[in-house]
Formats: C-alpha cells, structure tokens, sequence
C-alpha cells in the first residue's frame, strides 16, 4: 500500500458500536438467504457484455437495500439528469447500492472491488470506472477518463474521501476528482447519507473502517432493528460556479458539524493525509496532453519533500548541529616567567 493513500482514524474498537436492539439470529440469516438471491439473481438476469440498464439497478438496489431490512429515507430535490459529478462521504459498502437506488451513476472504483465475489461482476456491468489508487502516476489518466465519461452524458458517483469514516466523524474531500467536472463542465451533486438507529441517534454499524471485516459489517447490518439510512440530495452546485478544484471541494462538503472521531480523539475532518498549501489551483483547463502532464506536476507538488529531506522527514529533522563556540586563545605567561 503506498504511504500517499489516505486512511481515516476510525477503526472497529474504537469507533463502531453495538447496535441498542438487535434483530434475532433467525430474522438476519433469513434477511441475508434474500440479500443473497437477489445478487445472484442480477448476476443471472444482466445482459452479459452489455452495460445494465438504470432503471434496473435502481429497482434492484433498492430491493436490496430493503431486504437487508434497512428503511430508506431520501430529502431534498432530485438529481438533475444528464452528465454530473455524484458525490459523498463514505460509511459502509451500503453506500454503493443506496446511490444507485437514488441516482444510478457509473461508480468511481477501486480495483480490488473488480475481485470480489459476485459484487465485483455486478459492478463492472454497471459501468463502473475502475482506478489504482496506489499509483499516483496514474491519477492524470484517471482524471481523464471520468472527465470523458461526464462529457458523454454518465452520471459519475465518487467518495472523494479516499477512505471509509464510522459516521460519526468525516474526512476532508480530496480534489482531483472535481478535476474532471471542470474539465467536463458539469454539475457537482453533494449527497449527504446518514445512517440512524430506531431512536435517531447516529448508528455506527453499517461502518465498514480499519481492519474490519466485510462479513462482520454486513452482519451487524442484517442483524440491526430499526437502521435507518437517510439521504439528502443537497442543491446541486452549477458548472462555473467556481474557478478551481480546490473551492469546488470544499463547496461540495456538508457543513453539519460533525462530531470527533474516537479512533484518535481528535476533531472530525482532519485529514490523514494533508493538502500542504503553495499548490497552485487554476480554473478549468483545456484538455489534452499538455494538460495531464500539468495537472501531474500540480499534483506530485503536494507530496514533494523539501530540498534534502527524505519522506517523513522534515527539514529541521536533517539541520547541522550548530558549530560550538571557539576556544579563546591562551594568554602569554607573565614577564618574570619569561626571564625563568
């Protein structure tokens, strides 16, 4: 893994909670046998080679979604059609099926999700734009291709967090994904999910952080009475409303005030991976190669060590100590030591 890809502090100790009631053992295996047929049913029913329909995989995700018996509640205006850039924080694989419920888009992916049993098929024939994030020489070309895929028409859902947040606590939105809206000159649509315990509390056992497993999150979903998940579409911000990424991101995040994390205790939206200041931001570019070799040496220029440091090191770390003081010189004996 490389150093550069951003964590989150949250982790299953410290930050993921059991749930207040918990469902019967017999009720979550029954919701998993129906969670279960209904994936293997849309691996089975898809057209093969072909890209899945989105009215379908609304209909499909949200059969999912209920049959995990979580209730869906969804506030604010809809998500304008066409080309746009769909994006939200991220708690739980449970994400991914509740945006495509609400807004079927082509899902900004990691590659290992490509791997995984049965999802991994799914996901690919939705369309789904598969990126390494361990190789930030890549990052140029990734932007490119969601940047294509906006101009086509797709809606684009991403998690610009880089990583998963126990909900009670979020991250900071990383910008190179808003890149490629400006690029495209499209819409940014924020979302914000919230998942809710019967009483209203913030649940925290949809979180999928650290070292958790899949199967445990899943289970403490199915396992859940009374989980809400609850998503508002937020207004959607308009192609020129803002001249570079960076303000861009920082207009698409919510400001809800959201809690402290307890993996670390330190506030939320502290990023674990910082965006040092001195980095240039420019409105939309034009597009091209001369483009994507300056939007790498933008981006490589946040991660770059000042001169004679090596990573994780800072330059006061690598100072010369300071030379100690001259000896005086010694003073000539004494005229009767002379004549001796």
């Amino acid at each position: 893994m490389s150093a550069w890809l951003p964590t989150a502090p949250c982790t299953p100790g410290a930050c993921v909670k059991a749930t207040g009631s918990a469902a019967a053992v017999p009720r979550a295996v029954l919701r998993l046998t129906a969670v279960l047929a209904l994936l293997l049913a849309g691996v089975a029913l898809s057209p093969l080679g072909r890209r899945v329909p989105s009215d379908w995989i609304r209909r499909w995700c949200r059969a999912i979604v209920r049959a995990a018996g979580v209730r869906v509640r969804v506030t604010g205006p809809a998500a304008p059609t066409g080309g746009l850039l769909l994006v939200a924080h991220h708690v739980s694989w449970l994400d991914i099926p509740l945006l495509a419920a609400v807004r079927p888009a082509r899902m900004l992916a990691k590659t290992e999700i490509r791997r995984w049993p049965v999802a991994g098929a799914l996901v690919a024939r939705g369309g789904a734009l598969f990126i390494e994030r361990d190789r930030l020489r890549a990052l140029p070309d990734t932007v490119a291709r969601i940047a294509a895929a906006l101009r086509g028409g797709s809606a684009v859902a991403a998690f610009p967090e880089g990583s998963t947040w126990c909900g009670r606590a979020r991250g900071r939105f990383h910008r190179a994904v808003f890149q490629a809206a400006l690029d495209a000159r499209v819409p940014v649509q924020p979302v914000r999910i919230r998942y809710l315990e019967a009483g209203g509390e913030a649940s925290t056992a949809p979180a999928f952080v650290g070292d958790d497993t899949l199967l445990a999150s899943v289970w403490r979903v199915l396992s859940a009475r009374g989980l809400t998940a609850e998503v508002e579409i937020r207004p959607a911000v308009p192609p020129g409303a803002h001249p570079d990424r960076r303000t861009l991101a920082r207009a698409a995040e919510p400001d809800d005030g959201a809690g402290a994390c307890a993996g670390l205790g330190g506030a939320a939206g502290t990023p674990t991976v910082g965006e040092p200041g001195g980095v240039s931001d420019s409105p939309a570019p034009r597009t091209g190669t001369d483009e994507r070799s300056r939007f790498w040496t933008d981006e490589r220029s946040r991660f770059r060590p000042r001169p004679g440091t090596r990573r994780g090191q800072s330059a006061s770390s690598l100072r010369r100590p300071a030379a100690p003081p001259p000896l005086p010189s010694p003073s000539p004996p004494p005229s009767s030591a002379r004549a001796r």
